[in-house]
């Protein structure tokens, strides 16, 4: 690209400016969003989107629907709100408060107990567990949906 010094002695020299191209942002493209409201923690499915146009500053960061699916929405989400990834967080398999099995692993031994989850977490999340025979508070790993291991030492 020729610096404005340049483009000024061209000027001189020959009488006339150079012309320069200049590319121009599109003034809108075509992005994902929501048709219809999400509630906080409702899980995203390809049935929740459609396609419309938005102007570039709208569609800056937003995802595709592709992105999104199989996510959970962390807050509630109106109709034709783009949707940008601090919208949305893993699915979360344990709630604070709801009841959880507890798997003990220790070796080929597993001893399996009830307890309450005391945070929530996603798949692979440690999250705290009290026992609801001892009344134990232990920490423990997501393994699935209401199911938290722990592995012994």
């Amino acid at each position: 690209m020729t610096s404005l010094f340049g483009r000024a002695v061209l000027a001189a020299l020959f009488g006339v400016m150079p012309a320069i191209a200049v590319a121009q942002p599109p003034e809108a493209v075509r992005v994902a969003v929501l048709d219809h409201p999400v509630a906080r923690g409702d899980v995203l499915t390809p049935t929740d989107f459609a396609e419309e146009e938005r102007s570039v500053a709208q569609a800056r960061g937003a995802l595709s629907a592709r992105d999104c699916v199989g996510m959970e929405a962390r807050r509630a989400l109106p109709t034709g709100s783009v949707v940008l990834s601090s919208d949305l967080m893993p699915p979360q398999l344990v709630r604070r408060g709801e009841p959880v099995m507890i798997h003990v692993v220790n070796g080929g031994l597993t001893i399996a107990a009830s307890g309450r989850a005391l945070s929530s977490g996603a798949k692979g999340d440690m999250v705290r567990v009290v026992t609801n025979t001892t009344s134990r508070t232990i920490d423990g790993i997501v393994d699935a949906a209401g199911t938290v291991r722990i592995v012994a030492p």
